[in-house]
């Protein structure tokens, strides 16, 4: 292995209590009563298009008329900004499993489905800006997850084969992504997964934390000299700032 992509809600961070927040806060500027955080958090992982849809249809195979929707984005995006990061958290053993993979010699890239301007602020908010070379968020390319289109560009950037790259992640999504690019793929069990259960998932292992991870990787490779965390930039590509 030699680089590791990792999947941002659900995997890095908590966020459904920001993103309910900013959903119900849309749907009560469209008139619509608040749904509760257990039913929202299982709309998570597609998208805030798929989200805006899902919470305006009250359901997670929901789509509503294109002028409703196009309400919701803007009044999501409107209080969302305010409300990404307020009430994220970080998963137990974040921080020490990117520092454990780091240690292996791998090199780091975030992506996730979040629109890149949320992507960065979250990243800012939190303090995990730092930790990782390259940032994509879901509108960053043409296609995003469970496209492996977002994945093969990390591999592209890094000069890695994608089966030299270990994906983790929390969904089906990051499932797919990962298997379609030929790379293995490791599942932690607290994330969203839009309601299903993780073990129905094809991924490689799934593992409690993120330091389980660097654990899992350690035992099928030899120890490595630290690759160092030189950010990797895209032309056209807007990366979380102050990383590297």
């Amino acid at each position: 292995m030699r680089a590791a992509i990792i999947d941002l809600d659900g995997t890095l961070l908590d966020t459904v209590a920001d993103l309910a927040a900013a959903a119900n806060a849309m749907r009560s500027d469209l008139g619509q009563e608040p749904l509760p955080l257990e039913l929202l958090a299982t709309f998570i992982g597609k998208g805030v298009e798929s989200l805006v849809h899902r919470t305006l249809a009250g359901h997670i195979d929901g789509r509503v008329e294109q002028g409703l929707w196009q309400d919701g984005m803007r009044s999501f995006a409107v209080h969302y900004q305010r409300e990404n990061g307020r009430q994220a958290t970080l998963y137990p053993q974040v921080r020490e499993g990117l520092a454990a993979l780091r240690a292996l010699g791998l090199r780091l890239a975030c992506v996730t489905n979040k629109p890149q301007v949320f992507t960065d602020q979250l990243l800012r908010n939190t303090g995990l800006d730092t930790e990782f070379e390259l940032v994509l968020g879901g509108d960053a390319l043409e296609r995003k997850k469970p496209d492996p289109l977002p994945l093969l560009h990390v591999c592209q950037r890094f000069g890695v084969a994608p089966v030299e790259v270990v994906a983790i992640g929390d969904s089906v999504n990051d499932a797919l992504a990962a298997r379609a690019a030929g790379m293995p793929v490791l599942a932690v069990p607290y994330g969203y997964n839009e309601g299903r259960d993780i073990a129905t998932l094809d991924v490689d292992a799934i593992v409690a934390t993120l330091l389980e991870a660097a654990h899992w990787v350690a035992a099928r490779q030899a120890p490595a000299q630290p690759a160092g965390n030189r950010r990797a930039s895209a032309p056209g590509i807007k990366m979380a700032e102050g990383t590297g």
